[in-house]
């Protein structure tokens, strides 16, 4: 069924035509301006013709009261249709009832509005507004006229030609098209050639442009992931620098402060030189003096060279003392000025709390004991809380890796912090590190209450010398010794002295926490490799004896 309710297949293309309207439902074309159940011109059903008496159309199939389709009360065709009440063929129902599905109404379709199918309309095929039929060719009327704008392709003649061929404001100043087509004609050709060339032209260019950059970024990509690293030749320029390398850097940091100094080219030649030496993973923490544009070898292989490095090296039993000379001396500063800095401001320069809660009034420097003996990098820009910090936070993650914290009561000490202070005594008083054990058990040995050697008494030199700045073998007199009033003379003070005297090293830490076993209260060093211990008085005697002969050569 067609889009209007009329029959099959496509409209005639004239009024006239003998086919006009034929589809229908089935039956034949009613004549031209007969009655037709859709209003107008249309149809009729074959028996009509046969009986000459009209059935009422679209009646009450029950009473035959005439109404308009559709508007029956509870009456719906489509559900007539496919619940069985009557199926459609050649134009009617079966059964004999006639019926026909109604078309909802559109506002923008003159074909659809709502009415009864007994009620007038206007046939609008048989009107001139319908489709129009063809004409002649002899008959047709010349263009004489541009065609409108569509909206949706400007055409051969208006748009693509007008870029392509080379059209112009020149070529449209006739009335249509015809216009255009003699202009062209006569003269049209050349410039239609050189504007085409032109158009060719830029096209060329466009796409060698855009294979250029194809080309440039394929290249890079290639370059980034597969190509040789940048990277300079030789040691490079006679032009020094400084870079300060962190502790725990990867290759990727390192190359990063290099390449920042000047000193290599790349990140990647750094991180690819470092791989390929066998000591590249060897570069410690520190400040390195180089030449700027080096390759990345030369780099690695300087850094690996103690000449290049600039750093500030603790050695073990160093006092803080010697320290602040060498921060003052690194950076510039004035004699004194990392001194004073590290008394004013050692609560905030990083001690462990169980260090910090038990520095005693009495105590000369809080932070002596805590400047780890090991290489940091220090040079001129720096800040000595900075520097200082950096030494106490390495103390302190040392002291707790060793587990310094609680082995104070194992070894009867009242609080960590004199852990530290036994470990910077025998760091001081022991002479060979392979006797630092022994060392730290005469300390244990002379602090045990009621001993009857010592009498709680320590009697170390180092302490003296301590108290008074100085180094010395030859002190004085025992005598003269217990009469100097300090709470660092253990001549005088029973007991540990209020803090480390120096700065202990790992060997002489765990000394400390291990302790050799025995009964030794004296020790005696009486040759560069030997050291003799003794249990009482009289066999260190003999020990004495026995230094007196090695010293005057016996």
């Amino acid at each position: 069924m067609t889009e209007y309710g009329r029959g099959q297949g496509s409209e005639p293309w004239h009024p006239e035509d003998p086919l006009y309207g034929d589809g229908g439902w089935g039956g034949q074309q009613a004549p031209h301006g007969g009655p037709s159940p859709y209003g107008g011109q249309g149809q009729h059903h074959p028996q009509q013709s046969q009986q000459d008496h009209p059935q009422p159309p679209y009646g009450d199939w029950n009473t035959g009261q005439q109404q308009a389709y559709g508007r029956q009360q509870g009456y719906d065709p489509l559900q007539a249709q496919y619940e069985g009440t009557g199926q459609p063929h050649d134009g009617g129902w079966d059964g004999g009832r006639q019926g026909q599905v109604p078309y909802g109404s559109d506002p923008a379709d003159p074909y659809g509005q709502p009415a009864a199918y007994g009620e007038e309309r206007p046939d609008f095929y048989g009107t001139p507004e319908a489709y129009p039929p063809p004409e002649p060719p002899s008959r047709r009327r010349p263009a004489t006229e541009p065609d409108p704008e569509t909206g949706w392709d400007p055409g051969p003649d208006q748009g693509e030609e007008a870029f392509f061929a080379g059209g112009d404001d020149e070529d449209d100043d006739g009335p249509g098209r015809g216009g255009r087509s003699e202009r062209r004609g006569r003269g049209g050709k050349k410039n239609r050639k050189g504007r085409n060339g032109f158009a060719c032209l830029v096209v060329t260019v466009v796409f060698a442009g855009g294979l250029g950059g194809v080309g440039y970024f394929g290249y890079q990509f290639y370059q980034d992931r597969f190509g040789t690293a940048p990277d300079y030749a030789g040691d490079g320029i006679d032009t020094k620098t400084t870079v300060t390398i962190e502790k725990g850097w990867s290759g990727t940091h390192m190359g990063q402060a290099l390449k920042s100094a000047g000193v290599v080219k790349s990140v990647d030649a750094f991180v690819s030189a470092q791989s390929k030496n066998p000591e590249g993973q060897k570069i410690q923490a520190g400040v390195y003096t180089l030449n700027k544009q080096m390759s990345a070898a030369s780099a690695v292989e300087l850094m690996l060279s103690p000449k290049s490095r600039n750093n500030l090296i603790i050695p073990e039993g160093r006092r803080n003392i010697w320290v602040y000379e060498q921060i003052d001396e690194r950076l510039k500063l004035a004699p004194g000025t990392t001194k004073s800095v590290a008394h004013k401001e050692w609560k905030s320069l990083g001690l462990p709390q169980w260090a910090a809660a038990n520095v005693k009034p009495d105590v000369k420097d809080p932070l002596e004991g805590f400047l780890f003996p090991s290489s940091y990098p220090v040079a001129k820009g720096q800040q000595p809380q900075d520097v200082l910090k950096k030494m106490v936070t390495q103390a302190a993650e040392k002291y707790e890796e060793l587990g310094v914290q609680s082995a104070a009561q194992r070894l009867h000490l009242k609080n960590p912090l004199e852990v530290v202070t036994v470990a910077s005594l025998v760091q001081a008083e022991g002479k060979y590190k392979h006797d630092f054990e022994k060392v730290a058990t005469v300390v244990y040995n002379r602090l045990k209450p009621g001993n009857t050697e010592t009498y709680g008494l320590l009697d170390f030199d180092s302490t003296v010398n301590y108290l008074k700045g100085q180094s010395k073998l030859a002190i004085g007199s025992v005598d003269d010794l217990r009469k100097i009033n300090d709470p660092y003379n253990t001549y005088k003070i029973k007991g540990l002295p209020p803090g480390p005297i120096g700065n202990p090293g790992d060997v002489a830490i765990k000394s400390a926490l291990h302790p050799a076993e025995g009964d030794w209260y004296y020790f005696v060093s009486v040759s560069e490799d030997k050291t003799l211990f003794a249990e009482t008085n009289e066999e260190q005697n003999e020990n004495r004896e026995k230094y007196l002969k090695e010293q005057n050569g016996q």
